[in-house]
């Protein structure tokens, strides 16, 4: 294990310290201080550990901010312990330390193996899912000395959130007596639908065929129009935006799924009509699929 690996475990483990124990900032020196004597006898890169955790705690605000923004299904307090301080100390690292002494990817590789160490099965594909999120979208910074500085976003009302259009669709297909249903998994864990934002000027039907065909390779006709469902996110540029999906039940023939290269989504499966009751989806998501499954049911006369 490299010096600055080891420095970063200390460094992670006085945060999930500090964490578990309110937060209390005064205290941190002694915390790194007997962690680093525990942990890494001999060190001699306490400088560094000390510079990088209260590096970390100055910017805490920002970097929960950028949690919440890049993960916004996953409350920062229903993040474990371990998982949130290896983001924070992954993203203070990929955006506020010296891109020569911390290139961007080595950020996010040692944040990564942090996770695998130290958290739980999927810690490593969830902080991989997040920074690797947070480093598109910042377009890979490390092509410039310091990343570009984001507009303070302002909280809008509501009703003065701009609009987001987006497609997204229940892709069954038949084989046989057999009914099945494709779902893509995220890196948080949910089996969810797939979906897309819809171009301005393009009807939601013909964008979301698009996207189902762009996301997991299907050629799929529309069989039903399940309603629109709408959800707040939070952009990196414009802040609070409203998300209007509107979803479909699509048909396809059973085939082979292809899931495109995607920040955020890790696998495409197709599933039994009488399995996907075992799945874990997310709570708005579940209407829809139930209202497909009662549509296929009717068309089947039960059969699964």
């Amino acid at each position: 294990m490299s010096n600055r690996h080891l420095s970063r475990s200390v460094v992670l483990q006085s945060l999930f310290e500090w964490d578990c124990r309110g937060q209390a900032d005064d205290g941190i020196s002694k915390i790194i201080a007997r962690n680093a004597k525990e942990f890494a006898p001999g060190m001699s890169d306490f400088s560094f550990m000390e510079e990088l955790t209260k590096g970390i705690l100055s910017k805490k605000k920002d970097l929960n901010d950028i949690i919440e923004k890049a993960a916004p299904d996953w409350p920062l307090e229903k993040i474990s312990p371990v998982d949130r301080n290896v983001l924070r100390l992954g993203l203070y690292e990929l955006l506020f330390s010296d891109r020569d002494e911390v290139p961007a990817k080595v950020a996010i590789n040692e944040a990564i193996e942090l996770a695998k160490t130290f958290g739980g099965e999927t810690s490593g594909r969830f902080v991989n899912g997040v920074l690797g999120a947070v480093y598109k979208e910042l377009g890979e910074p490390g092509k410039d000395a310091t990343p570009a500085k984001k507009s303070k976003i302002v909280d809008i009302p509501y009703e003065k959130m701009p609009v987001q259009h987006l497609g997204g669709a229940v892709v069954c297909a038949k084989d046989g007596d057999n009914i099945y249903l494709a779902f893509v998994h995220d890196v948080f864990g949910h089996w969810t639908l797939s979906k897309g934002k819809i171009p301005e000027g393009v009807e939601p039907g013909d964008g979301t065929v698009a996207k189902v065909k762009e996301e997991i390779g299907l050629e799929v006709t529309i069989e039903a129009d399940l309603g629109t469902n709408e959800y707040i996110a939070n952009d990196p540029e414009l802040g609070k935006i409203r998300k209007q999906v509107h979803y479909y039940l699509v048909d396809s023939p059973f085939v082979d799924l292809k899931l495109a290269k995607k920040p955020g989504l890790d696998d495409a499966k197709w599933f039994k009509l009488s399995d996907i009751l075992e799945l874990n989806f997310y709570n708005d998501i579940l209407p829809i699929v139930t209202k497909a499954v009662t549509i296929l049911s009717e068309e089947s006369g039960g059969k699964s």
